[in-house]
């Protein structure tokens, strides 16, 4: 991870990036514990007892774009593209954010349609996680509602070579969801730190829990996904933040 050695420019947007059940929510919880705020977020869902911290207006922009794009978030677009009306849809939703000298975002669509958002004229950091293929897969699987229409492993190839591609061009800080409590709490702190956020004692923290994680990489020790989605996970590995 590149150390940020002077203060973010204000304000700035923090978008957390991550295929659909990959820990973007746990992740966004847990540096909302940190300062970072989220603003109108949903904290309570049937399937996800803190909620998925997803700004519904910010998810709807998202799902315009790939709709415009011919694409949903299980049919990445060939490709994005945008127009006027969507551009002023996205400028008067960061407008409506500036009143934060620094402000979090959440939504794993996010991943599709990155060059929209990079368009806009605000200063913006991203910060990632990324979970084992089988994993992502199996929890897909679990919820009827989240059936894809591309092959589950298909679609984490798909966002997780996005993610892999940002985070070589820009140094983008991710984490693997894969972690032991201990280390990913640890790993974190260290992107709390990356942003500039208020330091916070373990016993301060209590949103991460372990039921986040009904479907551990441990239980798919030698499950066949195939070499290309493994040598992709291997290199996420290769880049993440350890909590060591």
């Amino acid at each position: 991870m590149t150390d940020r050695t002077t203060p973010l420019k204000a304000p700035t947007m923090v978008g957390i990036l991550g295929m659909h059940r990959s820990g973007t929510s746990c992740l966004s919880g847990c540096l909302e514990e940190y300062g970072l705020p989220l603003g109108d977020v949903s904290n309570a869902a049937p399937n996800n007892r803190k909620g998925n911290k997803e700004n519904l207006e910010f998810r709807q922009i998202n799902d315009a774009v790939l709709a415009l794009s011919d694409g949903a978030w299980d049919r990445p677009p060939k490709q994005l593209i945008w127009d006027d009306e969507l551009r002023r849809r996205r400028d008067a939703y960061l407008a409506k954010h500036k009143i934060f000298d620094l402000w979090g975002v959440k939504d794993p669509r996010t991943l599709l349609t990155l060059p929209f958002w990079e368009e806009a004229d605000l200063n913006m950091r991203w910060v990632g996680t990324f979970r084992h293929p089988a994993a992502v897969a199996a929890s897909l699987k679990s919820r009827p509602n989240l059936l894809p229409a591309t092959p589950s492993l298909d679609l984490w190839k798909l966002y997780n070579l996005n993610l892999l591609d940002y985070v070589r061009r820009h140094k983008v800080p991710i984490i693997s969801f894969d972690l032991s409590r201990a280390e990913y709490l640890a790993a974190v702190e260290k992107v709390s730190q990356y942003l500039g956020l208020k330091a916070r004692s373990q016993d301060e923290l209590d949103f991460f829990e372990e039921d986040f994680r009904h479907h551990a990489p441990k239980n798919f020790a030698g499950s066949d996904c195939g070499a290309d989605y493994i040598t992709l996970y291997d290199e996420l590995l290769d880049h993440a933040i350890t909590g060591k």
